[in-house]
């Protein structure tokens, strides 16, 4: 059982050594009105005052709706400077630049967003001297949920090592707005995703599966299996070595 009063003070305190370190001057992240983003939002802001989250709409409806009024809740409720980027423009222009180069399938397109993201966030913190801070949790890492170099992609990340019952024990501990924590967590890649349904397997059986206890043979099955085939989203870069 985790002693969230000493894990905000331990993870506030590792941020702020982090941007200590790196000379920068402020902090950056994208704040999807998600879970992740939430509990990564009240932790920069703890740990300093700079600190920037960024909406990122594209393209889904629940993106410029729910998202949108959650992401602005928890802002308002931890006094987090916030700026809203809307995407769909810029994935419109990149899907026109493709035609008659490739046919994208599926994962191409579901992928786009999430890199898009990430490049505004660096933009951003290139142009104003901050880090990006990644919202990605032991659970989505596991089975490789993200996308890579996309909200794969930052320069510290605070709640990596949590799972997502963990991270909703410690919003809980936190006392972040309740519709956060009541919501599907969903990348809202496209209208009517959840990432539960999308994976095959819920988080609670994972985060049961990560801790060692047995879940039913078909969620193992699932849970090996995207973890086998994301292996090369957790390794680095292959380089060539003589």
């Amino acid at each position: 059982m985790r002693d969230y009063r000493i894990e905000f003070e331990k993870r506030v305190a590792f941020i702020r050594t982090v941007l200590a370190d790196s000379g920068m001057k402020g902090l950056v992240y994208g704040n999807s009105g998600g879970k992740d983003s939430a509990l990564v939002g009240i932790l920069c802001k703890a740990a300093c005052d700079n600190t920037l989250g960024v909406i990122l709409p594209c393209t889904s409806k629940r993106n410029y709706d729910e998202d949108t009024a959650d992401a602005l809740t928890v802002a308002r409720q931890y006094g987090i400077e916030t700026r809203t980027v809307d995407l769909t423009p810029v994935k419109e222009a990149e899907l026109k630049a493709l035609e008659g180069v490739t046919a994208l399938n599926g994962a191409a397109l579901a992928n786009m967003a999430p890199r898009l993201r990430m490049l505004t966030l660096y933009a951003i913190a290139a142009a104003e001297g901050r880090l990006v801070v990644g919202t990605g949790n032991r659970s989505e890492a596991y089975v490789g949920y993200f996308t890579k170099w996309g909200d794969g992609a930052h320069d510290l990340n605070p709640i990596a090592d949590l799972t997502v019952t963990e991270i909703y024990a410690f919003l809980r501990y936190l006392k972040a707005p309740e519709q956060l924590i009541r919501k599907a967590p969903s990348a809202a890649l496209f209208d009517g995703q959840t990432d539960e349904s999308e994976m095959g397997v819920g988080y609670g059986e994972l985060d049961a599966y990560l801790n060692g206890a047995d879940i039913p043979a078909d969620k193992k099955q699932i849970v090996e299996r995207l973890h086998k085939a994301s292996e090369h989203k957790r390794r680095g870069i292959l380089t060539y070595s003589e």
